[in-house]
């Protein structure tokens, strides 16, 4: 390694250790290096934590993502004649929820809309997006092809940000060496490799609301909902909250920001408690409620979080003129059968073995049937 080249890395990160702000170029440079494994793993990680730890800026994040995109992102064009959308939350909240997004997905895709997800494997838990998608039987280690003709067929599909079929260079080495939280929990999650221009995106801070949604005008989003919620003790969640009051920020079509907040009575629903929306931690136990929700066998507290963050995603995507509207959708929806069946489609559509994956599926909705006859 260049001697020099690792001195001034090194000084870049003491600058971030004083909490100084770098350029967007300053960024893409120091993390095309990291991709290129010029630097030592040291002042890798070094420099992936000091910049989480004084908060990033627009800049910043939109540095990050440009060297992914621009170096190690396998890119595909859609031919689809809708809006494409993604939604998904960045992790790194105090509040550890059951995979709501996976859930508001598929009931989004099952009303029509177009979701390009991308997304990963949990990082300080066991039921990251990717994770709780493989044990309901969608392939999630296909090459981008394979997605792409699911997003085209029908109407939703994922890429593995975890996956060197996506990311071949580096993104993959990265995120496999890590277990907490860093700045590509949100410009990694960014890289997406159908580049699509609406969006919802929950971040784990309301202080990074603003510095999101500036991010995604800059890299050529059309419409976002970037959503930050709370819950008692002062936790939060990167999902609109039926704990509390939700603070959103919006990215209209004019390129304006909006910041407004949003409480569960809003949507004529009562506050509810933090117990009724944690994970378990355990996958199997989690796939299975996943599936009572889009079965339409739960009618609580779960199901009405899942309505309330699939009406985001409607709304983005020209579906519903409010949130309010994009609720009784999603309600709807699971309640006719229509999600599940969804489900299967995607399942059959993102494979290299339908059959494995459909009989997943089927074993899994076997178990639910036998917990309700006994």
């Amino acid at each position: 390694m260049d001697e020099n080249r690792v001195k001034n890395f090194g000084a870049v990160i003491s600058r971030l250790i004083s909490k100084e702000n770098l350029s967007r170029e300053e960024v893409k440079d120091c993390f095309s290096q990291i991709m290129r494994n010029e630097q030592p793993d040291l002042q890798q990680g070094a420099f992936m934590a000091a910049l989480t730890a004084k908060g990033e800026t627009a800049s910043e994040i939109a540095g990050v993502w440009e060297a992914i995109y621009e170096q190690d992102t396998v890119r595909v064009k859609l031919q689809v004649n809708k809006p494409v959308v993604d939604n998904c939350g960045t992790g790194m909240d105090s509040l550890k929820t059951f995979n709501i997004s996976t859930a508001a997905s598929i009931v989004a895709a099952a009303g029509g809309v177009v979701l390009a997800k991308h997304g990963a494997r949990a990082l300080s838990g066991s039921c990251g997006t990717i994770d709780m998608l493989e044990s309901l039987g969608v392939d999630v280690e296909t090459d981008v092809e394979t997605v792409k003709r699911s997003i085209e067929t029908v109407g939703i599909g994922i890429f593995n940000g975890m996956s060197a079929k996506v990311h071949p260079q580096a993104l993959f080495r990265i995120l496999s060496q890590i277990r907490f939280g860093t700045t590509l929990n949100i410009a990694g999650s960014l890289a997406n490799p159908a580049l699509p221009h609406y969006a919802v995106r929950g971040v784990y801070s309301s202080e990074l609301l603003q510095p999101v949604a500036e991010v995604m005008r800059e890299i050529g989003y059309k419409k976002a909902l970037v959503i930050f919620g709370s819950a008692p003790g002062g936790r939060g969640m990167d999902e609109l909250s039926n704990l509390g009051e939700s603070r959103i920020a919006e990215l209209g079509e004019d390129g304006q920001i909006t910041e407004y907040s949003l409480s569960p009575v809003d949507f004529g629903l009562k506050v509810r408690q933090a117990e009724d929306i944690l994970t378990s931690g355990d996958k199997q136990g989690e796939t299975l409620r996943l599936l009572r929700i889009l079965s339409g066998n739960e009618n609580g507290a779960a199901f009405e979080v899942v309505c309330l963050n699939t009406a985001p995603v409607f709304y983005v995507a020209g579906a519903v003129s409010s949130l309010r509207e994009g609720y009784a959708k999603a309600a709807e929806i699971i309640r006719s059968g229509v999600a599940i069946a969804k489900l299967r489609q995607w399942i059959q559509a993102q494979n290299t073995n339908p059959e494995a994956g459909i009989a997943r599926l089927e074993s899994l909705l076997g178990e639910l049937d036998g917990a309700k006859i006994s």
